[in-house]
Parts: structure tokens; C-alpha cells; sequence
């Protein structure tokens, strides 16, 4: 069985939840990676943010349609939705823009539930946490594509 600490990247590149977004689109373009994971002062995973999540501050803010009756306002949609929108749209610091809700894994994890995890859920990195919750490493759709690769070189070779 391939585990995530035997295809995952250390030294991973982190951002803390009080750098400006700036410091996260120089870091993509500088690395040429697709996610970064969000850390705390206590140095904890707290969120993750993607190439995506930047691209999104830059698209157009979809309005919702509304309509009165009676002096009273009323949503087609959600107002909720409308304000995290805004919000992401608006951020500056990282903890305003990053995804909270992180999918992470541990080093022992196979390597094929992470794959399946990524294509599921359309996730292109997974954080590799200890028991702290700390960043050990991160597994990208690159490592299991290595792996795949090298398994299937390893392979070859013992048939000859």
C-alpha cells in the first residue's frame, strides 16, 4: 500500500490567516503550485486557499434579483449567499478569503482514498497533518500521478 508520506511534499509553503492576498498570488506564480495551506499563529491548519479562490475575487458579483410587495423586500435566492460573495469579492487578509471547511489527511493515508477524495470533490492538493493538526506535507494530483508513474516504471523492471 502507497501512503501519503511516501508521495507527499514537504516543506510545504504556508500561509497565516493575517497575510494580505497579494502574498498568496506571488507565491502561486513564484511556485507554480495550485493550493496553499492556512495556518494559525499556533502554526494549526485552519483553511486552505486555491489558485481558484483568487480568480474568484476578480469575477463579476452576481446581483440577486429582488421584489417588493407591500414595502417588504424580498430575495430570489439568497441574501446570505449574495454577502459571502461580496465579502470574498472585498477580502484582503487571507482569513477572509480561504475556504474553511479543509479536507486533510494524515501521513498513513492511502494514497488511493486520497485520489478518490480529489476527484470527488474536485480538490487538486490535500494538507498531510500530525496529531497537532500541523502541516507535515501536502499531497497534490502531481504526487499520485509520480507515484502512478514510478510504481508502473518498478513494475516494468521486474518483468524483464
Amino acid at each position: 500500500m502507497v501512503e501519503a508520506k511516501d508521495v507527499m511534499t514537504g516543506n510545504v509553503i504556508v500561509l497565516n490567516e493575517e497575510d494580505e492576498i497579494k502574498k498568496a498570488a506571488d507565491i502561486f506564480l513564484k511556485y507554480k503550485i495550485n493550493a496553499i495551506p492556512v495556518v494559525d499563529k499556533n502554526k494549526k491548519l485552519t483553511g486552505i486557499v486555491s489558485e481558484t479562490d483568487l480568480v474568484y475575487q476578480e469575477s463579476n458579483l452576481h446581483i440577486p434579483t429582488v421584489f417588493t410587495i407591500f414595502d417588504s423586500i424580498f430575495y430570489l435566492g439568497t441574501s446570505k449567499h449574495f454577502k459571502k460573495d461580496v465579502d470574498r469579492i472585498t477580502a484582503t487578509k487571507i482569513k477572509d478569503l480561504m475556504n474553511k471547511d479543509v479536507f486533510y489527511a494524515k501521513e498513513n493515508e492511502d494514497i488511493y482514498n486520497l485520489a478518490t477524495v480529489m476527484t470527488d470533490k474536485k480538490f487538486y492538493s490535500i494538507p498531510i497533518v500530525n496529531d497537532d493538526k500541523e502541516v507535515i506535507g501536502i499531497v497534490s494530483r502531481y504526487d499520485i500521478i509520480k507515484a502512478m508513474s514510478s510504481k508502473k516504471k518498478k513494475k516494468e523492471k521486474q518483468e524483464k
